[in-house]
């Protein structure tokens, strides 16, 4: 299957009411924020829940999360090494088959890259192999500072003891943004596609699960529907190189966008000659 031979940049605007999207351990799990106080959600966080669609719809996931495990692997060099052989990573192994094959296995090896590093020291007998994907993602930022709501939580029950008295006691925070439109961005690239085998037929399956993006990923931080797509912008470039620069792109619709999320849909579609963007609803 050939790579995509045309450069490809996208836009996610999503909308958060009372869920916590991305919590910062270092700072009590409270949703992340800027030091101007907009809303904030890492690209590694963003990623995590396109590994977890991709793989609800049949792609092979190298970096699967603990609680989505296919496979059973209890380590990521256990995979590894179960698809492609344990001495894939010697010192005599040969780099370049090892990134192809990695990259034919797993559908996120081949579109973010992967850096293959399982030696144990300075003396260990494993070689480094690093894998630069063509599909490059923002953080997603809200479009006006957040409102952070915390709250203090308590349990009714028995710890321990034998049952006979029933202990109140505080269990901890939970922390949410009230509400909050983000937007993202990305591009897809055809040179960087080249080198890992990044296909049309793998940028269509992205393109497909960015409206259900936060689809079955319900937890108490984030219930059932707190979280939703409201639009997907998909820019499709005539050539490797594209007409225009992401970043100029990208701009095309973030000086659009209203504070809920809205923007002039004809006004997008003309904002660049020679390139109309494909709208697409949330799910």
């Amino acid at each position: 299957m050939t790579s995509i031979q045309n450069k490809i940049d996208f836009a996610i605007v999503f909308a958060v009411d009372h869920a916590n999207p991305n919590g910062d351990p270092l700072n009590g799990n409270r949703p992340r924020t800027d030091y101007q106080g907009f809303g904030e959600m890492t690209d590694v966080s963003l990623k995590r829940k396109m590994r977890d669609r991709l793989a609800e719809n049949g792609h092979a996931i190298f970096v699967q999360s603990d609680d989505r495990k296919t496979d059973g692997e209890v380590s990521l060099r256990n995979r590894a090494e179960r698809v492609l052989g344990k001495t894939a990573f010697g010192k005599t192994a040969n780099r370049d088959e090892t990134a192809r094959k990695a990259c034919e296995a797993w559908f996120d090896v081949r579109a973010f890259g992967q850096v293959f590093a399982f030696g144990k020291g300075a003396d260990a007998n494993g070689i480094s192999i690093p894998i630069r994907g063509p599909v490059s993602l923002q953080s997603a930022f809200s479009l006006e500072p957040v409102t952070v709501t915390s709250t203090q939580i308590t349990k009714s029950a028995s710890g321990e003891g034998d049952g006979s008295k029933r202990g109140s006691d505080t269990m901890g925070m939970k922390h949410r943004v009230d509400h909050g439109v983000y937007h993202t961005y990305g591009s897809i690239n055809p040179q960087l596609a080249e080198r890992t085998g990044f296909s049309d037929a793998d940028a269509q399956a992205i393109r497909e699960v960015f409206p259900r993006l936060f689809e079955n990923d319900a937890s108490s931080a984030r219930p059932d529907g707190s979280m939703r797509v409201l639009k997907v912008v998909w820019w499709r470039h005539q050539s490797k190189a594209g007409q225009y620069s992401s970043a100029k792109v990208h701009a095309s619709l973030r000086n659009l966008l209203q504070a809920d999320g809205t923007f002039d849909e004809a006004a997008l579609k003309t904002a660049l000659p020679g390139l109309e963007p494909e709208i697409i609803n949330g799910f």
